[in-house]
């Protein structure tokens, strides 16, 4: 679920944004953007000609200088509005999650279990490390691990999704949120977050735009855009000794005033986007948040635009994730009821969607009924990551369920082997793209197998088309599983992955990112347990599930309220458009200063060297409309600009030619057309009125 956006020019948006762009003129806020600090200097630097020329000693009509100082002004100010209005978008966003947050009394224990002493204390005196009790119908005090316990929690504070979500201890859904409520039973809570700290605080602190820093590619953005405003500077800096030297040696002529200089510099150095650079950072930050996901920095955002390679795990994000048994498939002289009846048994203390699906099974088809376990003498052994299996021991007999090669190894151990025909069955499973489960059972007289029981796991509606879009990006996809590689490769054609790594585990993970980087890939992965935090820690963008373990919140640089990760595509478009809208505002503004030079030029030094007047290809009224014309045009860009740097580029999966060829016929020619219009349009208008 994505938070309802605000709207884009809110009236109220708007009011908070005038008074901050106002308060943004500050000299010290200024000095962080080089480009737009020149423009403000040379705004105060007019003002002082204006009020020169108020005395009868100014180098040019005073009306004229107060025209050029307050388009100037303008200017500046354009720029500090499109700031404000990123920033009062992510303010807003920040209020609401403030009005979430709830002070409540927390029941803390004196040792880490249930029964333990305990004592009320506010929940803002909570320290990390403390265990705290919640009951049903009470917040959750701060951001923690369930150290024992499940109970249902409602999450809608800080997801905005209603239906609520189960929280246990030991697992990969333990991490809970402070502000949320225990809606049933019980949990007993470690504090991982001291006062400040919390995920809300940090959530707070990031959408207000804070803590935003740089990104690497913003900040060499920034540095040629502040290169070039030198060059810009130091060039119209030495045309002032030329203007003189002319007009000495010719005898005629008038020097260029200082003010046209001013303005000249203005409008030839990159205003448009050195005033709007941050506003597209900080909108990327904000559509971020839009979607419910929390970056941790702005780089974060910036480098899901660079991923060209996608881990993804099978279950719950190419497939629905609940595989179920929907065949039992009998060993050669096993009847199909005996083996139903097993992997029942076997199953009974299961309670993933595979297990119960299995007694479920067994149930309708054979009509074999649940039995009490305590009856039944029965010691169940879990399934582990390392075994690969589960199954249950009963007196005289054990029962074993789990792949083929977890099977196999159990069974080499007693001497024996997995039958042919039982491994034929199970990888003619394998390649329809379901998953076999082999069952086994060890008596009296040694192991045998008794068969294969199909699990099937459906494949998304849409997700084969989303992994098209992303081929036609340039992005590789890569499918995560712990299935067989025969199961792996059925579902991976199934669903359009590029290529897939089956049998998976941690160490898997991480080999396979460090690879791919070291092939100069940017790699992006999910991951919700604490299996997975090495892996995150390494990925170039980590998204880590909100209901997942502190220790993958921690290490991923993302954070999907929604605990979705299909959310991981959506991340990687969000960042792609961030920096397709910097590239076209930047290819917009150079063209656009391209096409200034036609316009003002000719007007700075008509008056000095008449021959320049035919480069006048706009037919302009006059030196002062020329100037005039091209420094509201200058101003003016940058309001015109503004809801396309908020809202971003239209996002189109395309490769990174296609998308260049794109930028460069669009925003690159629509640059250098749009000047000659604006300022022609411009210089009409004023002719018109009388005003130059």
């Amino acid at each position: 679920m994505s938070r309802k956006p605000h709207p884009r020019f809110d009236a109220a948006l708007v009011r908070q944004a005038l008074v901050d762009a106002l308060k943004k003129l500050h000299p010290r806020h200024q000095l962080r953007n080089p480009v737009m600090f020149t423009v403000y200097v040379g705004s105060a630097l007019t003002t002082l000609l204006f009020l020169q020329a108020l005395s009868g000693a100014g180098e040019a009509p005073a009306g004229f200088i107060l025209a050029v100082t307050l388009w100037l002004w303008f200017t500046v100010l354009f720029a500090n509005f499109a700031e404000a209005m990123a920033e009062g978008r992510g303010k807003a966003q920040a209020e609401s999650l403030r009005r979430t947050r709830t002070h409540a009394r927390a029941r803390r224990l004196q040792a880490p279990q249930r029964g333990a002493p305990q004592e009320a204390v506010p929940s803002d005196r909570l320290r990390s490390g403390d265990v705290v009790l919640v009951e049903a119908g009470e917040i959750i005090p701060g951001d923690g691990e369930v150290i024992e316990g499940i109970a249902s929690v409602n999450e809608s504070a800080i997801t905005g999704e209603s239906a609520p979500v189960v929280r246990e201890s030991g697992g990969d859904r333990s991490a809970v949120t402070g502000g949320t409520t225990v809606l049933s039973d019980w949990l007993v809570v470690r504090i991982t977050a001291n006062p400040g700290e919390s995920f809300l605080d940090r959530m707070i602190g990031l959408v207000e735009g804070a803590k935003r820093q740089k990104t690497p590619n913003e900040i060499a953005l920034a540095i040629l855009l502040a290169s070039l405003t030198l060059i810009f500077l130091l060039v119209t800096a030495t045309l002032l000794p030329y203007s003189r030297y002319a007009v000495e040696a010719s005898g005629s002529g008038q020097v260029v005033p200082l003010t046209v200089l001013i303005a000249l510099f203005v409008c030839l150095a990159p205003t448009t986007i050195g005033g709007l650079l941050s506003a597209i950072g900080i909108a990327g930050m904000d559509r971020m948040i839009q979607a419910n996901v929390i970056a941790t920095s702005g780089r974060a955002v910036e480098a899901a635009g660079d991923v060209d390679v996608l881990l993804l795990d099978k279950t719950g994000t190419i497939t629905l994730g609940n595989r179920q048994a929907t065949e039992f498939v009998p060993a050669p002289g096993v009847g199909t009821e005996r083996l139903a009846d097993a992997a029942q048994l076997a199953s009974l203390a299961d309670e993933t969607p595979e297990g119960r699906s299995i007694v479920v099974l067994a149930k309708e088809r054979y009509g074999l009924r649940g039995r009490e376990i305590h009856e039944l003498d029965a010691h169940f052994v879990p399934f582990t990551a390392q075994t690969s299996m589960s199954g249950v021991d009963l007196p005289g007999r054990q029962i074993r369920k789990g792949s083929v090669e977890a099977i196999e190894r159990w069974l080499r151990a007693q001497g024996r082997g997995l039958a042919p025909l039982v491994r034929d069955a199970a990888d003619a499973i394998s390649r329809q793209g379901a998953t076999p489960l082999i069952v086994a059972e060890r008596g009296a007289d040694g192991g045998e197998v008794l068969g294969v029981v199909r699990l099937k796991d459906i494949v998304k509606g849409g997700i084969r088309e989303r992994f098209a879009e992303l081929r036609r990006m340039g992005i590789r996809t890569v499918m995560i599983t712990g299935d067989n590689a025969l199961t792996a490769a059925a579902i991976a054609a199934e669903a359009g992955v590029d290529d897939f790594l089956a049998e998976a585990r941690p160490e898997d993970k991480l080999a396979l990112i460090r690879q791919l980087q070291q092939e100069g890939r940017l790699v992006a992965m999910t991951g919700d347990g604490t299996n997975d935090a090495p892996a995150l820690a390494q990925a170039d963008v980590a998204v880590a599930m909100n209901s997942g373990t502190q220790a993958a919140k921690e290490a991923g640089n993302m954070v999907d309220l929604d605990s979705n990760p299909t959310k991981l595509i959506e991340i990687v478009e969000i960042g792609k458009q961030l920096l397709m809208t910097r590239g076209a505002l930047t290819t917009f503004s150079l063209a656009n200063d391209v096409a200034k030079y036609f316009a003002i030029i000719p007007a700075a030094f008509a008056a000095t060297y008449p021959a320049l007047d035919a480069l006048n290809v706009m037919a302009l009224a006059s030196p002062r409309s020329a100037l005039m014309s091209a420094v509201i045009f200058n101003a003016l860009v940058i309001v015109a600009l503004i809801p396309l740097a908020l809202r971003g580029v239209s996002y189109k999966p395309t490769g990174a030619s296609q998308m260049l060829r794109t930028n460069l016929l669009i925003y690159g020619l629509g640059g250098l057309a749009v000047p000659f219009v604006g300022i022609k349009a411009i210089d009409l208008v004023l002719t018109g009125l009388g005003l130059v």
